[in-house]
């Protein structure tokens, strides 16, 4: 069975992530408030549908990565008014546990089946189809949509049930932001001991003290830029 994709929120991430399916040959229709982000995407192929209703009902599994929990449950309410049941639904917004389970009861009562699926690496990652995906869901769900989740990305965890992906999701943004606290304090005393910033940041990183942090938002701290696109 050939399956029919949905993506629903096309920013930094999403619009990344619906191009790597487009990529590997998935059928994909696309939508998102600004139409211009999905330009590119139909270009490539993608559909365009003029609203979240008209997408969930032409499609198989339904696809949402956007910027908050309220989004997500109202982009929900709008997939659930449309949806055909046996629908999928994937979640790839970062939610709480106790969210994306509320959420995922209020689909089921509607015949829709969730997965939640959020992604850590960077959007340099999402880009090139490398990004690591964090499932959580039935593990038949999960085998279903495999092909897709590797279109999107390199590394792949099905973690657990529902609600485990979002755990893992926390633990890696907390590991994340110490790791680029400690980076800028490590920067910081190169920089008071008078020594050449360029040549510390390549000396961290062929160290043991290096890390994936490091590696790549630590030469933003380098170049004094907010643009991690």
């Amino acid at each position: 069975m050939i399956m029919r994709y949905g993506y629903i929120g096309l920013g930094n991430l999403g619009g990344h992530l619906a191009a790597s399916l487009l990529r590997e040959g998935f059928e994909v229709t696309v939508h998102d408030v600004n139409r211009d982000l999905a330009k590119r995407l139909t270009d490539a192929g993608a559909k365009w549908a003029d609203s979240v209703g008209d997408l969930a009902a032409n499609v198989d599994a339904v696809i949402t990565c956007l910027p908050s929990p309220a989004v997500s449950e109202k982009v929900l309410g709008e997939i659930l008014a449309h949806a055909k049941p046996g629908t999928d639904w994937i979640e790839m917004s970062t939610l709480g546990r106790d969210e994306i389970q509320r959420l995922a009861a209020m689909a089921a009562e509607k015949g829709v089946r969730a997965m939640e699926l959020p992604v850590t690496g960077g959007v340099h990652l999402a880009a090139q189809g490398k990004i690591t995906m964090l499932a959580g869901g039935e593990q038949d769900m999960f085998d279903r949509h495999l092909p897709a989740l590797q279109a999107m990305g390199d590394q792949i965890f099905h973690m657990g049930p529902l609600g485990s992906a979002a755990i893992i999701k926390v633990i890696t943004n907390m590991l994340a932001f110490i790791h680029l606290v400690a980076d800028g304090e490590a920067l910081m005393l190169a920089k008071r001991g008078g020594l050449d910033l360029a040549k510390s940041w390549a000396a961290i990183k062929a160290s043991s003290g290096t890390s994936f942090v490091h590696e790549t938002e630590g030469q933003l701290i380098l170049n004094g830029s907010y643009d991690i696109a």
